[in-house]
């Protein structure tokens, strides 16, 4: 009866249904065991494809319709293998097994639940909060095609904190990707950019035909405000998954690097903090001590540092990291934008497969609070297989700033000749 047992928990930990064909109910046992083998052929299939047509694969992935599929029969593989489970302790009879083994024979029982049953109900509960990252951030927004060969999608870091009216980004960038190889190139604004010219199909273009010129309350990071105080420039901006505010943004960064801008991504920086720490911290190498606060009190005196990130290598939480791309006490923008960049980097070098699943819930909670954008569903399968490329190859970056660049009289000319140079289809660096 013991080697009996052995045998029974094995196969059910190994093949669920087997045992019940054993030793048990037949019947039963012959609907779990073909629906594992279902399962195992399916699984099969879609090894296979991820090889051979990876985009198929992503898109059952990125989808919420055919997650809902998935979660169903997860949950449905869950409650089977429950019940296979229970039912194999039942056969095995624990009071007619050597008591020395009895206890060895419930823990690989136990094993086997959690392995099966457990398994499948992690999975359920990661689709399901993926679901809810796909509906609630990737909802709007339309299917665009490559311009030139390329994709170009603005990132925007809005800063909303309390001392401030609104929200304003403090950080904008443009990623321009290679539609076929994944080589990517990313444009680095400042935001204190002076004389930002826009399209002429913009509505901005009217009022401001020589440029965003008006002095001091004119540079481009205060185009979002604008946008939002005149949402009849952009009356289908919210319709199409955006902003007035984003749209006016959008229009401008598109005429200084002369570039067409199909997408954009909002993250909320004082909410991404929480992203940080649901990864588990940033690793980061910090130069020399970073010091952080307001350089100045509410009445203009200066004020003392609130604190010091120190020089080396350790793994910042999200409100270290949140300082550490925030700060410029004692420094300008253009070396903040650098430190942007650094965490941007870092952020994506933490999104490694095996990090995403095990905390992929806290991830995902994170994720809707402090992402918005109007990339749609149907796009991001396509985005996921062409970043897997993107990883494998060096990034190109340049940022306005100076000396190349003057940000209070731009060239603009030479800025779309240095874009055009780094963005010409398979001739970049890349």
């Amino acid at each position: 009866m013991t080697k009996r047992a052995w045998w029974l928990v094995a196969l059910n930990l190994l093949v669920p249904g087997s045992a019940q064909v054993l030793a048990g109910n037949r019947r039963a046992g012959r609907f779990a065991l073909g629906a594992t083998l279902v399962l195992w052929a399916i699984v099969a299939v879609g090894v296979v494809l991820w090889f051979v047509n990876r985009g198929a694969v992503l898109w059952v992935l990125t989808h919420s319709i055919t997650l809902w599929v998935v979660v169903a029969g997860l949950v449905f593989y869950a409650l089977l293998w429950l019940f296979t489970t229970f039912d194999t302790l039942r056969l095995v009879r624990l009071v007619k097994v050597t008591p020395s083994a009895r206890g060895f024979v419930a823990g690989l029982s136990l094993v086997a639940l959690v392995v099966t049953s457990g398994g499948a109900a992690f999975a359920a509960a990661n689709a399901v909060s993926a679901i809810g990252v796909l509906d609630q951030v990737f909802s709007g927004g339309e299917i665009a095609d490559p311009v030139e060969g390329r994709y170009n999608i603005m990132l925007l870091g809005g800063d909303a904190g309390p001392d401030r009216m609104g929200m304003r980004p403090d950080s904008i960038s443009v990623v321009s990707i290679d539609a076929e190889t994944g080589e990517a190139v990313i444009f680095g604004i400042p935001r204190n950019l002076e004389q930002v010219p826009f399209v002429e199909e913009s509505p901005l273009y009217g009022p401001f035909p020589d440029g965003y010129d008006c002095g001091d309350d004119c540079l481009v990071s205060y185009l979002y405000t604008y946008g939002q105080e005149h949402p009849e420039l952009y009356p289908d901006a919210e319709a199409q998954g955006s902003q007035p505010g984003i749209e006016a943004t959008r229009d401008a960064v598109e005429a200084v690097l002369g570039l067409t801008v199909q997408y954009y991504v909002l993250i909320d920086m004082q909410g991404f903090a929480n992203l940080i720490d649901a990864l588990g911290g940033i690793e980061m190498t910090v130069p020399e001590p970073v010091l952080y606060g307001a350089n100045n009190y509410d009445d203009g005196t200066p004020a003392p540092p609130a604190g010091t990130l120190p020089a080396g290598t350790y793994v910042m939480t999200g409100e270290q990291a949140l300082w550490y791309a925030r700060s410029r006490y004692g420094t300008n923008d253009y070396v903040r934008m650098e430190r942007q960049r650094e965490v941007q980097e870092a952020i994506l070098r933490q999104f490694e497969p095996g990090n995403i699943v095990l905390k992929f819930q806290g991830v995902a909670a994170a994720g809707s609070q402090v992402v918005s954008t109007d990339i749609p569903q149907g796009m991001l399968g396509h985005f996921v297989e062409l970043g897997a490329k993107t990883r494998e190859l060096p990034v190109e970056k340049l940022n306005l700033v100076p000396p190349e660049f003057d940000g209070v009289d731009p060239d603009y000319a030479y800025i779309h000749e240095r874009v055009d140079e780094l963005t010409a289809v398979g001739e970049g660096d890349g």
